[in-house]
């Protein structure tokens, strides 16, 4: 039997704000194996320099094609840019390079489905919603869905401390997508929502209370109605910051959302937001599943998870599910994260820092209790 002789990881992005997280965790656990790749060798190399060596500077352009050889001795991908095509993503496949997406755009990780045939006949296994939303929601959906012998319902809601520090890219993301129409599953069936609408209460647990959160077009609401077999899910977000999640929300309403995202306005609003310092650092994340008990009662089931610095837990979601590509067998084909791991898992990989809890009860006939 010929012997797998694949042993670097590259991130590509790996310079970048959640890129650079991820490849010092790998850096420790596989010195000398890990690539930090962009279009920039410059910032790769200034960034790998005080890496001792653990870290190596590599480019790369995913928007051309690429060099012949270059994924040779590539054993995994680790993508956090967007993508415009799945050419890269199929090169990896027809290598039998794993791979591993960090972004959240849903569209785009449904065209990467459609290659699951591809990936498998090469022996590649893809792993999709990875990170905090989609990746840590998935998992608190499976495990809310667990607790219940049937789920009609599964409403996910993500908040963000405004103190903490994200990256560009993300915040472009939530800008962009300031009154965004996208797909969602009601009852089985496809419907459009539009963002920062259909406000809803969450109570967050800790000392965090109730927020209200509006619809925004995270990836696992798309995902989960086909890997779970629930026919409703809905993804809610808020920032800690209960006037700034107005104001956004008002602007939605109102109609001034195209302006908000024009030019010079966009530019300076991205940086405003990323200067912004002062909210927490804290993101917590809840699960909410309704259905039947055992025993045949309506009832519910919540999964809350907490911590500081979202950057760091996507990135060490990433890395765990990269440890397991790496040291473990899984099976070829492209994958969610829900279909391969759990929530056990994880924690411990996102411990200290993380606190998580679970509780199930009963319904009134009628559902939703008051926050």
């Amino acid at each position: 039997m010929e012997m797998d002789t694949k042993e670097k990881i590259v991130v590509v992005g790996g310079y970048g704000h959640v890129g650079r997280t991820i490849c010092g965790i790998l850096g420790e656990r596989y010195p000398g194996k890990v690539y930090a790749a962009g279009r920039s060798r410059e910032r790769a190399e200034r960034f790998c320099q005080s890496a001792e060596g653990k870290i190596r500077p590599l480019e790369i352009d995913i928007r051309e094609p690429l060099p012949p050889g270059l994924l040779n001795g590539v054993k995994l991908v680790i993508m956090c840019l967007d993508q415009i095509d799945t050419c890269f993503v199929r090169e990896c496949f027809r290598t039998g390079t794993h791979y591993i997406d960090v972004s959240a755009n849903g569209s785009f990780l449904r065209q990467v489905e459609q290659f699951q045939h591809e990936a498998a006949v090469h022996g590649a296994t893809a792993l999709l919603s990875m990170g905090l939303a989609p990746g840590l929601t998935n998992l608190l959906a499976l495990e809310s869905q667990r607790l219940l012998s049937e789920t009609d319902q599964i409403d996910l809601a993500i908040m963000l401390g405004l103190g903490d520090a994200h990256g560009e890219a993300a915040i472009e993301w939530m800008v962009d997508n300031l009154g965004a129409r996208f797909e969602i599953t009601r009852n089985g069936e496809q419907e459009e929502a539009l963002s920062f609408t259909d406000g809803q209460i969450f109570d967050f647990g800790a000392d965090l209370g109730c927020r209200q959160a509006y619809r925004f077009p995270f990836s696992d609401q798309m995902a989960l109605p086909r890997t779970l077999g629930v026919p409703t899910v809905a993804t809610r977000f808020c920032l800690d910051s209960a006037m700034v999640t107005g104001l956004l929300a008002g602007a939605s309403r109102r109609g001034a959302v195209r302006l908000l995202q024009a030019g010079w306005l966009r530019r300076r609003i991205v940086r405003g937001l990323g200067a912004l310092r002062f909210g927490g650092d804290r993101f917590a994340v809840k699960a909410e599943a309704r259905g039947r008990s055992r025993d045949g009662k309506p009832a519910l089931a919540e999964c809350f998870l907490h911590g500081r610095d979202q950057t760091a837990a996507t990135a060490k979601v990433a890395a765990a599910s990269a440890t397991m590509l790496v040291d473990s067998f899984c099976p070829s084909g492209v994958y969610h994260i829900e279909q391969l791991t759990e929530m056990g898992s994880m924690l411990k990989e996102l411990e200290p820092g993380i606190t998580f809890n679970i509780r199930r009860s009963d319904l009134p006939p009628e559902g939703r209790e008051a926050c």
